[in-house]
């Protein structure tokens, strides 16, 4: 499918690995230029070197920290008025939510509430005056559903989403859509962090985390982050301007629920 978006301008934060580079894969696939970012030279530079031999497509890679205002204030020097905004960064890691600190309940506000609102902010209103806009936040599908150990990023991340569902409607006139993906597990080096820490917290083995884990799955295994990114360039797509506020989950069927 041609998802009309060729010539398009993305920013995709945090996008050196994982679900981040997933996306930013997909949206290079369809066309788009894309700006990709992490903190990490040697790894933004590999990432963008395969995407570009792969798609043929424009990357332009920008080392910063996306929760900062410098880091900001890089992407959009390099994508002054981009047309897609993906908004990804890195979440606390696991923990016992007895041993939370303020400082650690600040962060992770400040890297999965504060830092994508700060960017839609400043890039919205551009969007509004060209009448085409798609900004896609990754949360996680522990805004819907408990995991262990992740209360500080379920906690910021449904703060983003209820923050967010009032304005998408106000903008959705513009041909402005906001929408959120929530992935389950998929198979990152953040799962793999995220597994061996919670292995930690309940005494077993990460070899035995990883299969309780996948065990959980109905799809019988971990997602793979191209596919995650081909649902990202969708919502991002010329098609899908009719749908805004609105929580995907993408989960191989975790989440039990009808509705």
């Amino acid at each position: 499918m041609d998802l009309g978006i060729s010539g398009r301008t993305a920013i995709i934060c945090a996008s050196s690995k994982g679900l981040g580079r997933g996306a930013a894969l997909a949206l290079a696939q369809a066309g788009c230029t894309v700006v990709i970012n992490g903190r990490d030279a040697a790894t933004l530079e590999a990432t963008a070197s395969q995407i570009r031999a792969t798609t043929g497509a424009t990357v332009i890679a920008v080392v910063a920290d996306v929760s900062t205002r410098a880091g900001q204030d890089a992407l959009l020097a390099a994508a002054p008025e981009p047309d897609i905004l993906i908004n990804n960064n890195g979440g606390p890691p696991p923990k016992p939510f007895r041993d939370v600190s303020r400082e650690a309940l600040l962060e992770g506000v400040i890297q999965n509430m504060a830092t994508p609102l700060e960017l839609t902010q400043r890039v919205v209103d551009g969007m509004i005056a060209r009448r085409f806009g798609r900004i896609v936040n990754i949360t996680s599908m522990s805004v819907l559903t408990p995991l262990t150990g992740l209360d500080v990023s379920s906690a910021a991340r449904a703060g983003l989403t209820a923050f967010l569902a009032g304005v998408a409607r106000e903008v959705a006139h513009a041909n402005v859509t906001i929408n959120n993906v929530l992935p389950g597990m998929f198979d990152t080096d953040r799962l793999k962090g995220s597994t061996t820490k919670m292995a930690a917290i309940r005494g077993i083995s990460p070899e035995d985390m990883a299969a309780s884990r996948k065990a959980e799955v109905p799809a019988g295994r971990f997602g793979n982050p191209e596919e995650f990114g081909n649902v990202c360039a969708f919502l991002a797509s010329a098609h899908a301007g009719y749908i805004t506020g609105q929580n995907l989950l993408i989960d191989g069927g975790v989440f039990r629920g009808s509705f």
